[in-house]
C-alpha cells in the first residue's frame, strides 16, 4: 500500500505549538495551494488543506513559519469519519506531516520573517525599509557564448 502526500503552498494562519496531556507537541494549520488549471476567463482556483505536525516537526513549524510563508509538506493523507452533535455522518481529511521545508528563496524567507517580526511589534522598520531594486531590463549582454561540444570534456 502506499500513502503518500507532496504539498507545496502557503500558511493561511500563523502555527500555534500546543501539547498533549502526555506532553508531546503538536500543530494543526492550514495551507493555501493553487490548482494548476482552471478554466478561461475564470479565477485561479485554490484549495485549502489541512496539516497536523507533531513533536519535532510541530516544533520545527511553530518557530519558523509564519502566515504566508511557503511551506513544502511530505506525508500520508488521514481520514476520520465520525458523528456530529446534530447525528449527522461526517468525514474530516486531514495530511500527517512526516516532513516540512523551506519553499522559495533564503531572501524570501529572510525578508518576510523580518516584515513579520516588524508587523507584530509594531516596528516603523518596514516602513521605512527603502524598496527592493527591480532588475527588468531584459538584456543579457553579462552572458558569454558556450564553446563547441566537441571542446567539451565530456
Amino acid at each position: 500500500m502506499l500513502n503518500v502526500v507532496v504539498l507545496m503552498g502557503r500558511l493561511v494562519a500563523d502555527p500555534e505549538l500546543r501539547h498533549t496531556p502526555n506532553d508531546v507537541a503538536v500543530t494543526s494549520f492550514r495551507i493555501a495551494v493553487d490548482r494548476a488549471y482552471s478554466k478561461s476567463g475564470q479565477d485561479k482556483q485554490t484549495d485549502f488543506i489541512d496539516i497536523t505536525a507533531w513533536r519535532q516537526t510541530a516544533e520545527f513549524v511553530c518557530r519558523y513559519f509564519t502566515k504566508g510563508s511557503m511551506i513544502a509538506v511530505k506525508g500520508s493523507l488521514r481520514v476520520d469519519n465520525y458523528t456530529d452533535k446534530d447525528g449527522n455522518k461526517r468525514t474530516r481529511y486531514d495530511v500527517q506531516a512526516e516532513n516540512v521545508s523551506f519553499c522559495g528563496g533564503r531572501r524570501e524567507s529572510n525578508q518576510e520573517s523580518q516584515e513579520n517580526y516588524d508587523a507584530k511589534h509594531n516596528s516603523p522598520a518596514a516602513a521605512t525599509a527603502p524598496a527592493a531594486p527591480a532588475y527588468s531590463s531584459g538584456t543579457n549582454s553579462d552572458f558569454q557564448a558556450l564553446p563547441d561540444d566537441d571542446d567539451l570534456p565530456f
